[in-house]
């Protein structure tokens, strides 16, 4: 009878389980159909007739993932270049949105504007000027010509993000500091980083997923040698425009997606405090 009750009186709170429910069934269900689509067998997987279940699943699409020799190397260039964006960007940001909210300097508000100005330009229409950049650089063919423009696009979005948090932290904060004798640095480091400390997990994710499912890049900056290739030029191997390998390339997405999961599980706490402000006065 409590239990009745209980629901009666919350018709709202059902309603949003229920819609969250729904959208998370929603948003998992791809993932659900590239996992299976990666164990089904090759007759499933061209079957006119696609079932949600397979009664008879089969590693050999992963086999032939893992087979491949560059497989290896591609994954740990994704590696050095998610791991590389993610740590020098937020070390940039972190110093940049310190330095435009604790200081006030020349051409401050326009700098900020343009921050946002820079993200509303789309990545596709500077892939070709960025192209003859690289090439001007001698970067092609190398893995700086895809960390430096991650780094480029990702630092807008994390500056204007770690601000709030910087700003949240009381400047009486930084004066008791000083009069105990510490110095700006010592103050920036063991004091206000700690404290910003989950805005900077929150903008890392972003950068991480932009730079480990990167494909334009690599496809564009990277031509001939494909030593220094990335884990989403993987899926060329698989993908032939005659007769393409779906169960290959839902194995190998499978793959470079368990990364990003493994990531996210790490840093969840993290995200959740930073994505909803965690720093307090």
């Amino acid at each position: 009878m409590n239990v009745v009750r209980a629901l009666v009186r919350r018709p709202g709170r059902l309603a949003a389980e229920a819609s969250a429910l729904l959208i998370a069934v929603l948003v998992a269900f791809p993932l659900y159909w590239m996992v299976l689509s990666a164990v089904r067998p090759a007759g499933e997987i061209e079957s006119s007739e696609p079932r949600p279940w397979t009664t008879s699943p089969s590693l050999d699409s992963f086999h032939r993932v893992f087979e491949q020799q560059e497989f290896g190397r591609y994954f740990l260039n994704s590696l050095v270049v998610a791991g590389t964006v993610v740590i020098v960007s937020a070390l940039i940001a972190f110093l940049a949105a310190t330095a435009v909210t604790r200081f006030r300097f020349r051409f401050r508000t326009t700098l900020l504007i343009m921050f946002l100005v820079a993200q509303m330009v789309p990545v596709e229409a500077l892939t070709i000027p960025l192209f003859f950049l690289m090439r001007d650089f001698g970067q092609l063919n190398t893995l700086g010509s895809l960390i430096l423009p991650h780094i480029a696009f990702s630092l807008p979005f994390a500056i204007w993000m770690l601000r709030g948090f910087v700003k949240a932290v009381p400047e009486a904060l930084e004066e008791a500091a000083f009069i105990d004798g510490a110095s700006r640095a010592r103050f920036l480091w063991q004091i206000l980083f700690p404290l910003v400390f989950p805005g900077l997990v929150a903008t890392s994710v972003f950068s991480f997923i932009s730079a480990w499912n990167d494909f334009l890049f690599a496809k564009s900056f990277i031509i001939s040698d494909t030593s220094q290739s990335t884990l989403p030029m993987a899926l060329l191997v698989f993908y032939k425009p005659d007769d393409p390998d779906w169960g290959g390339v839902m194995a190998a997405s499978t793959v470079m997606t368990i990364p990003v999961l493994v990531f996210f599980v790490l840093v969840q706490r993290r995200l959740v405090s930073g994505l909803g402000g965690a720093v307090k006065d």
